[in-house]
């Protein structure tokens, strides 16, 4: 099964500016895969799993639909996953 790391697919759909700022978020322990908290940038995310992340003031909350080969205009990277319903936010104590 094809999969790719956490924060280079973050970046390639387009939720982070950069995959550093990606990087950052995962290791301020702002996303989840599979509702499991993500401890390293390395993580390995593929077709199907279910991410839930920090982006701005605000959750979000997607399923992984494509892997993606590049970072590509905004229609490519809006086909790499698709939208789910907000998540509740997490207690202050939490990550």
């Amino acid at each position: 099964m094809e999969g790719l790391r956490i924060d280079k697919w973050l970046w390639f759909a387009r939720f982070c500016k950069t995959r550093s700022l990606a990087r950052h978020l995962v290791d301020e322990g702002m996303v989840t895969l599979n509702d499991r908290p993500v401890g390293k940038a390395s993580t390995t995310v593929r077709a199907g799993d279910d991410l839930t992340f920090r982006q701005g003031r605000g959750w979000r909350r997607v399923v992984v639909t494509g892997i993606g080969g590049r970072r590509g205009p905004a229609p490519e990277a809006q086909a790499l996953y698709r939208e789910l319903a907000a998540p509740e936010p997490p207690p202050d104590d939490w990550a």
